[in-house]
């Protein structure tokens, strides 16, 4: 027999970290891996929105990041940290490379003169909901960052990937030919 997916050891509203602890589910650190896994799933809908097969390209290492940010996050022993960054490859290299692909999304797109509405096609609005979804996320690490050891390239991460969903979306509003509304 499979095992069940349910185990009823978070019926007392407790939940285990990485490593065995084992705190409330409202809880700082789970609050901001459940933020986490959000936006994972978030990118997940984005994906299988009106498929566009660069941008999709770009999100699919993305959700694997999120998933070891997640798993990072979880971990509440900061001896463990270093092998949960190794494990997520998460370094500037990484960074470097969120960054070149908001570089590359602007180089298609007229600059900004007013502030987007969030819209468009269904894939740039899903993509806006992503970013808000981020954004969100940043806010609770940060919360936790001030309480616990999370390392800052967590935090900028999640800073660089708001800003380039924001830039996906408005790539995939001109690449379907939709026009942006101004605010």
């Amino acid at each position: 027999m499979a095992p069940k997916i349910y185990t009823k050891t978070g019926d007392d509203g407790r939940t285990a970290l990485f490593g065995g602890d084992r705190v409330s589910k409202d809880d700082l650190r789970v609050a901001a891996y459940g933020d986490v896994d959000e936006l994972n799933a978030s990118l997940g809908v984005v994906r299988a929105v009106e498929m566009m097969p660069r941008i999709d390209e770009v999100l699919a290492p993305i959700q694997r990041d999120l998933f070891a940010i997640g798993a990072l996050l979880a971990t509440p022993h900061p001896e463990e940290h270093r092998k949960q960054l190794e494990k997520a490859r998460l370094t500037d290299r990484r960074i470097a490379q969120l960054e070149q692909a908001i570089d590359d999304g602007e180089d298609e797109l007229q600059p900004l003169k007013a502030f987007i509405m969030p819209g468009g096609t269904p894939k740039a609005a899903s993509l806006h909901v992503a970013r808000t979804v981020c954004r969100r996320a940043e806010r609770a690490v940060v919360r936790l960052r001030q309480e616990a050891d999370v390392p800052a390239i967590v935090i900028v991460y999640l800073n660089r990937l708001s800003d380039l969903l924001f830039v996906l979306a408005r790539v995939a509003n001109r690449r379907a030919g939709a026009s942006e509304v101004t605010w």
